[in-house]
């Protein structure tokens, strides 16, 4: 099991609409040497969702929480409650459980200033980052983030971005020219993180 201290809980949504700030997200973290940590990293059917993500949010010192989805973009499509009560799940632990769970750190995120405020006007007056649907704000607001409440000094947000690139030329020799995949969109979240983090363990030394 990975440390609790660079776990992150990365609860975001998983449509390909967002696909590219999903793994520009994904990338910053692993490139600064944390360790994600996703519901879907578990492939064990027996155990219920929920009890997935408490444990993942418990292992994790770190939480990234995305509400930019939350709202229903379609007529007669339900609001996206999942990514809420998650958040809610972590906010908990954060501030019920504190003794528990020591220095519990939370990013809010979502595509517009105040947009949350219509559906969870509970959140009112906490710090929530927008990223307006564009992964390049997306990757500077996490790395400052992190930057601000652990890492003290790290790469910029544009040099992780042009990092970032040089990754998406190598994952596509990896998985479309070497593994025959249609297309890098076709490859699974978890392969893909096994190749950031194959990339950037090689970046780094």
């Amino acid at each position: 099991m990975s440390e609790y201290s660079k776990n992150i809980f990365i609860n975001c949504p998983f449509d390909a609409e967002y696909r590219e700030i999903f793994l520009g997200i994904l990338f910053t973290t692993i490139y600064l040497r944390y360790t994600p940590r996703l519901a879907l990293e578990s492939a064990d059917s027996g155990q219920t969702r929920i009890n997935k993500i408490v444990n993942l949010i418990q292992e994790s010192k770190f939480g990234i929480h995305d509400l930019s989805r939350m709202i229903s973009s379609e007529k007669d499509e339900y609001y996206r409650m999942n990514m809420p009560f998650e958040l809610g799940i972590d906010y908990a632990c954060q501030n019920i459980y504190c003794d528990k769970f020591p220095c519990k750190k939370i990013l809010i995120l979502d595509s517009e200033q105040y947009r949350y405020q219509k559906a969870i006007s509970d959140l009112s007056g906490c710090d929530i980052k927008k990223h307006h649907n564009d992964v390049i704000i997306a990757i500077r607001v996490v790395r400052d983030w992190l930057v601000n409440i652990d890492l003290k000094r790290a790469t910029s947000g544009d040099g992780i971005w042009t990092q970032y690139n040089y990754f998406q030329a190598y994952l596509y020799e990896q998985v479309v020219v070497t593994d025959k995949h249609p297309s890098v969109d076709d490859v699974q979240i978890t392969e893909i993180i096994h190749h950031m983090e194959n990339w950037c363990h090689d970046t780094y030394n």
